[in-house]
């Protein structure tokens, strides 16, 4: 059974589209990664499927129940992390996941289950603490424990890694990839390592729709050839003429200053950027072939429409 359908899901603020007709389908078992800039309709989507919010039209069906029928049925299988993680500060730790198990009525002893989500999310030295003196980070682990604590079949993490150091979002990340073994996981996030490195499935959402979507491994396809070079100047140049050189498609400045060239499929260019260079009497610091990043992807299909 298909674990979430999302059938022609659009949603409206007043004339402002947030959503505009999203189908997707979301098997048992998926990791899938929610790319999209700020504002770009990722946590509206969230908000639907968790019944927080309902949509202008179309509809959301889980395991089998449309959820404007039904909420409170679907709502016990999901686990649901939001942007901003909202806790009980004046509650200690393992009081507050106690007082969360509870209301789910799930028949787990209740400290098993606490002592096993907290050893699982790392709360372990800090669990004697209450909520208000936890740095960011454990904050945010409560905010995972509490998603975790009644076994849902079903994720949705919405910036799961934000605060969190780097060692910790190493720990993290593989909590999410051994729960995507055995259940649904929809991860929205920016940071494009993790998505390459725990989603097995991507799903670009760009003004409210839904620009790109296939599997980690494919999802370069969306936005071109995949024949890129990645190129650094001495001197500063004019984008306009690496756009005029022979089967170049795009062109585009990088955020650590080199210029990332795009070319026609099976084209190699090397030669004539060191063409273009001599000519102009300028100076290649770097050149290499270079295959396209999740970040490049993300760039070339958000900022160029």
């Amino acid at each position: 059974m298909n674990t979430i359908e999302i059938k022609g899901v659009s949603k409206l603020y007043g004339t402002q589209k947030a959503l505009d007709n999203i189908n997707l389908t979301i098997n048992k078992g998926e990791v899938v990664g929610l790319l999209g800039p700020n504002g770009a309709g990722k946590s509206t989507l969230m908000k639907i499927i968790t019944s927080f919010i309902t949509p202008t039209s179309g509809s959301v069906i889980i395991n089998g129940i449309d959820i404007l029928e039904d909420s409170l049925t679907p709502r016990k299988s999901i686990g649901y992390l939001p942007e901003l993680n909202p806790l009980y500060g004046e509650l200690y730790v393992r009081e507050y996941l106690e007082f969360v198990l509870r209301l789910y009525k799930t028949g787990f002893d209740v400290k098993d289950r606490v002592d096993e989500i907290i050893h699982l999310t790392g709360l372990t030295p800090e669990s004697h603490k209450k909520i208000e003196e936890l740095s960011k980070g454990y904050k945010q682990r409560v905010g995972l424990a509490q998603a975790l604590i009644h076994d849902p079949e079903i994720l949705i993490l919405d910036e799961p890694t934000s605060g969190l150091d780097p060692n910790q979002l190493v720990e993290i990340r593989n909590i999410i990839s051994e729960l995507g073994k055995e259940k649904t996981v929809i991860l929205s996030t920016h940071i494009m390592q993790e998505v390459e490195s725990v989603c097995d499935r991507v799903v670009i959402i760009h003004k409210g729709k839904v620009i790109a979507d296939d599997s980690t491994r494919n999802i370069w396809k969306y936005a071109g050839t995949g024949n890129y070079f990645e190129i650094e100047f001495k001197e500063e140049i004019d984008e306009s003429l690496l756009r005029k050189l022979p089967f170049v498609i795009n062109v585009s400045l990088k955020e650590n200053g080199k210029w990332l060239v795009e070319a026609e499929k099976g084209k190699d260019i090397r030669e004539s950027l060191f063409v273009f260079a001599t000519d102009n009497n300028i100076h290649i610091l770097s050149l290499m072939q270079v295959e396209q990043s999740m970040e490049d992807v993300f760039h070339s299909l958000t900022l160029n429409s």
